[in-house]
């Protein structure tokens, strides 16, 4: 077997020169000069069971080989084209391609379609000057009389009839150009259509002395670019779009040999191995070059790796261990390597017996085919081996290098990280494990990393730490309260400043961190994040509780929008008021009247800010730290250019009022509880406010009404004081009867409540004005009929009645006592008021007549209106009903009839048009019992016969109606809590009851 395990070579094969550029600038400097090795392929030789296979194999007859949609093509010195099946390593199909004795030298397979280009060479002779002959075959198109593929197109290569072997082969995704380089120095670009055959043209665009080694196409977009490889040189040329036409440009003075020059086709860059290094070529020059110093023969790109071919050492140079080892063959001693160029990683070697002449990439393994006819597949083991054989020897930041260019997720990254950080941690390098614990942080238990540097020695990393949990908003209200301890026991205040004012979003639990700064007197810090984020109740909270500064809190509170002002104001109004009794009181009047406007201090100028070396811990010290913070009022040192502009600013601000809906006065009450004086002057002040409901008025007068009375007897045995406050309560009173000076609507004040509060006060005065006042309206109407006052009856009747329903019946009383009365009312007036009682429901039918029956006052004529009215209207309600009834019933008896006819007896069809089309009638046909006939093609159906069970579409429309409302009464059967809503709504109940029975709703259900 050729494939063994790599003795140690010449140091010459493994030496690597420094890299002109770093990739992986987190390695250590000499780390980055070295290239580690691994083993992240697993080898094997392929064993190929099919003997026709092994025979071909095994022959020597493969002269080219490409692989594409899953299968491997073998090209033969004969011309013969053999094609290897998915998996089974064995020929499928073969055909001969040429004939002659032309040997294939290059094969193309256009991925993912059946396309196949191949490239031959006959013998020139002396007579005659053979030229290579290309081919396009469509293998999925064979000839019927040979079976062989489909030749789409035969294009004879031309190189000015020169006797010069292909040495380089390049081809486009769609065919429509093809480079090809000879051995004599000439480029021929082959354009047009191979796939149609419509036609080509072929021009020598390169020529030199030198033999061409490599031809690659670059296209990008409409540009195409050919890279050509000499044995000295780099050249690019542009074949299509911009620049076309220009010469040839030199990238680089330096060549290549032939099968060293390869395409990246994830990159799109030129892959060139010299033994010096790898380099790399694009559109802009060459790239930064990978170093790796050894001899190669054959170059390949695979994945993110590059495949290389060492061939064997000189004579001269086999050193003694390597002649001793292996004998004779040690100077064909072939070297295989697979290098990560962007990790610096030989992630194979393995010497090879045998010449190595084709490598290929097939069902994502990469094969190599030596000369003796041995496959060997390199398969990559996965990502997680690959770790782990860096994980045993310490490399976490290549492991991690690895997983991010292998496209591993962040989170899986992380775990490569955390055990760096372990490693790291356990060597005693706390500050370098604490950077990959930072960077695993997102998916690693906190509590795991802070335990292993709560130790006092470890702070500042437990800090870094912490920060970064706020940083990456993965902070609980735990690590808030831990690291705000650390800065405390630090005393690092620059770091605690920092911290709270840190911008962008909000990335700690701000309860906590106000909790903690207020705990530990550091009142300002608090203020500062409270304020910065919108707590409002928290910064007034801090000013009153903590600082005791309550005129600033005050103040504050009249800077706040009108919701938050009111809920600041409400949770500490009894504090101010107690404090700043004037102040809060003008503050509660601006508010409640809704004229709050909203304090608008000007643009503080810019003062350098000054470090007192400490933090506050007294309140005192807290409040003047806390101008810095809070709105002061307007400052006076201000220029005169500014000072103007501020005060139309402030001018401007103060005429646009926030709009708000000033709250009830009564919400304001309990603030004012042992504070009278503060309390009158606010009732007084809302008195005044017009734009009150008469809810909201009612309050206030009836409070005010009490405070008055409250204070008239605060100084007992002062009479000048008891009359001066007792003056003031009649007054209130007075304008209820006549109305206020500035508005003729009378005062909302309940007369309960003036006797209620008379009473308890002693205050005489209001009883006896409160009873001239009281009348309710029957009370109203009734003093007009006990004074025989029929037309005040009636005008009271007109004004009251739809505000007192019962008045009517009264009435009707009333002008039925007395035939005077009902003479001087008028028979219009009785006829009326029957109508309104009729209309409103007041009386039933019989009640009319029972209280009309009392008196020998009024006659059936008058009656006979009303009672023929109601008996007409009920009349028609029962023929209504009946007639309904009786046309239910019909439609009952026709529809059984039916049913049971459909049952018993035959039906005729005699339609002859379809109910579809309204074509002529044909077989096959489908008649419905409905008497309606279609064709069956015409069924929505759709099917080649009638479904059992099919519903007529015309008639489906109304059946799905009445299937509809049968569901709907169903279900609405028992829902008992809407026909008991309608029965509560209803103003005849019979009825109601009635066609809820005819909805079922009474029906007993059915037993499954």
């Amino acid at each position: 077997m050729a494939l063994t395990v790599r003795p140690p070579l010449r140091s010459s094969l493994l030496k690597s020169k420094i890299s002109t550029t770093n990739l992986n600038p987190s390695l250590p400097p000499l780390a980055s000069l070295q290239w580690r090795s691994f083993d992240f392929f697993d080898a094997s030789q392929i064993k190929i069971t099919d003997d026709d296979t092994r025979a071909v194999f095994e022959g020597n007859d493969i002269s080219a080989v490409c692989s594409g949609s899953d299968s491997l093509f073998l090209g033969g010195y004969d011309g013969t084209v053999r094609i290897v099946g998915p998996g089974s390593w064995k020929i499928v199909r073969s055909f001969r391609a040429y004939d002659g004795g032309a040997s294939i030298t290059h094969m193309r397979q256009v991925e993912g379609t059946s396309l196949l280009v191949t490239v031959a060479e006959e013998p020139s002779s002396a007579e005659s000057n053979n030229q290579p002959i290309l081919k396009v075959w469509a293998l999925d198109k064979p000839v019927k009389k040979t079976g062989i593929p489909t030749c789409v197109s035969t294009v004879a290569i031309n190189n000015g009839k020169k006797p010069f072997p292909i040495s380089a082969f390049s081809a486009t995704e769609d065919l429509s150009q093809v480079a090809v380089g000879f051995a004599n120095g000439a480029v021929t670009v082959i354009r047009g259509d191979l796939i149609h055959d419509l036609g080509t043209k072929q021009r020598i665009i390169y020529e030199s002395d030198e033999p061409i080694t490599g031809v690659e196409l670059h296209v990008e977009a409409s540009l195409t670019t050919l890279f050509i490889a000499t044995t000295s040189r780099i050249l690019k040329l542009v074949i299509s779009g911009k620049g076309h036409g220009h010469p040839p440009k030199t990238v680089e003075d330096t060549g290549c040999g032939v099968g060293c020059m390869a395409v990246d086709k994830k990159s799109g860059q030129i892959v060139v191995g010299r033994e010096d290094a790898v380099y790399y070529y694009n559109l802009d020059g060459r790239g930064p070059p990978i170093a790796y110093e050894a001899p190669k023969k054959l170059v390949a790109v695979f994945q993110d790796y590059i495949a290389l071919v060492s061939p064997p050492t000189p004579v001269g140079e086999t050193d003694t261990m390597r002649q001793r080892f292996w004998g004779g063959a040690a100077d064909s001693i072939y070297t295989f390597t697979l290098i990560h160029p962007d990790l610096r990683i030989i992630a194979h070697s393995e010497t090879v017996l045998s010449d190595v002449k084709h490598i290929f990439q097939l069902w994502g393994d990469l094969y190599v085919l030596t000369q003796e006819g041995k496959v060997f597949r390199y398969h990559e083991k996965s990502l997680q081996q690959r770790l782990e054989m860096m994980y045993q020897r310490n490399l976490y930041t290549l492991a991690a290098d690895l997983a991010q260019k292998s496209g591993m997720d962040a989170q899986q990254q992380n775990v490569i990280y955390r055990k760096y950080g372990d490693y790291l941690y356990q060597k005693g390098d706390y500050d370098g494990a604490m950077t990959q614990y930072i960077k695993a942080i997102d998916s690693t238990e906190p509590s795991q990393v802070i335990r292993k540097f709560l130790d006092t020695q470890r702070i500042h990393n437990l800090i870094e730490y912490l920060e970064e949990l706020h940083d990456h908003h993965k902070a609980t209200s735990d690590h808030t309260t831990l690291l705000l301890n650390c800065y405390a026991k630090l005393k690092d205040i620059g770091k605690l400043e920092n911290f709270i004012k840190s911008p962008g979003d909000l990335k700690f639990d701000l309860d906590t961190a106000i909790s903690m700064c207020r705990q530990g007197g550091y009142f300002e810090q608090a203020a500062y994040l409270a304020k910065k984020h919108g707590e409002h109740d928290l910064v007034v909270d801090i000013l009153i509780e903590d600082s005791k500064a309550y005129d600033e809190a005050l103040d504050y509170i009249w800077h706040l929008d009108p919701d938050t002002a009111y809920s600041c104001l409400m949770k500490y109004a009894r504090v101010l008021i107690e404090h700043c009794p004037k102040d809060a009181t003008q503050l509660f009047i601006d508010y409640y009247t809704g004229r709050y406007s909203p304090r608008v201090d000007p643009p503080a100028q810019k003062v350098q800010p000054t470090t007192n070396g400490g933090f506050v811990v007294g309140a005192a010290n807290a409040v003047q730290n806390l101008s810095n913070l809070l709105p002061l009022p307007l400052s006076t040192q201000q220029q005169a250019a500014t000072k103007a502009t501020i005060d139309d600013l402030t001018a401007e601000s103060e005429t646009a009022a926030p709009e708000y809906t000033p709250p009830r006065p009564r919400t304001a009450f309990s603030s004012f509880i042992d504070h009278p004086d503060e309390f009158i002057v606010f009732l007084e002040a809302c008195l005044n406010d017009e734009h009150r409901s008469e809810g909201d008025k009612s309050d206030i007068y009836t409070t005010l009404f009490e405070m008055y009375l409250h204070k008239s007897n605060e100084k007992r045995g002062d009479d000048e004081h008891r009359e001066e406050w007792e003056q003031r309560a009649k007054a209130l009173i007075n304008s209820k009867n006549q109305g206020t000076a500035t508005s003729s609507t009378k005062t909302p004040i309940e007369n309960s409540n003036v006797l209620l509060l008379s009473h308890l006060s002693d205050f005489r005065d209001g009883t006896t004005l409160v009873k001239e006042q009281s009348g309710l309206l029957f009370d109203i109407f009734r003093s007009y009929t006990s004074a025989k006052d029929t037309r005040g009856a009636i005008k009271a009747l007109r004004k009251y009645g739809p505000e007192e329903p019962q008045l009517y019946p009264a009435a009707l009383a009333y002008l039925t006592s007395d035939a005077r009365i009902l003479e001087e009312a008028g028979k219009d007036e009785l006829a009326a008021i029957l109508e309104r009682i009729d209309r409103d429901g007041l009386m039933a039918p019989l009640q009319v007549v029972q209280t009309l029956s009392k008196n020998a006052v009024a006659s059936m004529g008058m009656l006979k209106p009303y009672l023929a009215n109601r008996i007409e209207r009920e009349r028609k309600e029962i023929a209504e009903n009946k007639r309904l009834a009786a046309q239910f019933r019909s439609e009952t008896e026709t529809r059984r009839a039916e049913i049971a006819d459909l049952g018993s007896k035959p039906a005729v069809f005699q339609a002859t048009r379809c109910a579809q089309c309204m074509g002529l009638l044909e077989l096959p046909a489908v008649h419905f019992l409905c008497k309606h006939s279609f064709h069956q093609r015409c069924l929505r159906s759709g099917g080649s016969g009638a479904v059992e069970g099919e519903e007529c579409p015309i008639c489906a429309r109304d059946n799905a109606t009445i299937r509809a409302l049968k569901k709907s009464q169903e279900e609405n059967a028992e829902r008992h809590e809407l026909f008991k809503d309608d029965l509560d709504r209803s103003e005849d109940r019979f009825r109601t009851i009635s066609e809820w029975f005819g909805r079922g709703v009474m029906s007993v259900p059915s037993v499954e």
